[in-house]
This record gives structure tokens, C-alpha cells and sequence, in this order.
């Protein structure tokens, strides 16, 4: 099927599924991550303007940003 597309197009397409997919893994991953830190609330805390937890959560989707990269870019080849 993928065949008879035009490879910048699919390229698009591939970006795109990648994008939306990275968003979803990212909100899943905080979401979970709350349920697991029961000790606070993050969309509280970065409402208060705590650093530390926005710091942490920067890593959160620096991690699972760069591990879905690595697997959607790997899936290409």
C-alpha cells in the first residue's frame, strides 16, 4: 500500500503518526507518574510555580520523548 505513495508524503504522515503518538505517550507517562506519586499533585504544584517538580517533569519528556524517538526512527529503516 505504501508503496505507490509519494515518499515525502509518507514521510509527513510518518511524522505526524510520530507526533500525535509522542503526545499520547507523554500525557499517559504524567498521568501515571501522578498515580504514582501520591505525595503530591503535579498540575497543582506547577500551578504554584514549583521548579523542582517542573524540572521533573522536563525529564519525564526529554525521556519518553527520546525513547519513542529512537523506536519510530528505527521503525523507518
Amino acid at each position: 500500500m505504501t508503496q505507490n505513495l509519494d515518499p515525502m508524503l509518507l514521510n509527513f504522515i510518518y511524522a505526524g503518526t510520530g507526533g500525535l503518538l509522542t503526545l499520547v505517550f507523554m500525557w499517559l507517562g504524567c498521568l501515571l507518574f501522578n498515580r504514582m506519586a501520591c505525595s503530591f499533585n503535579i498540575p497543582e504544584e506547577l500551578g504554584k510555580g514549583n521548579v523542582a517538580v517542573g524540572l521533573m517533569v522536563m525529564g519525564l519528556f526529554i525521556g519518553i520523548g527520546t525513547a519513542l524517538g529512537l523506536v519510530i526512527g528505527l521503525g523507518l529503516n
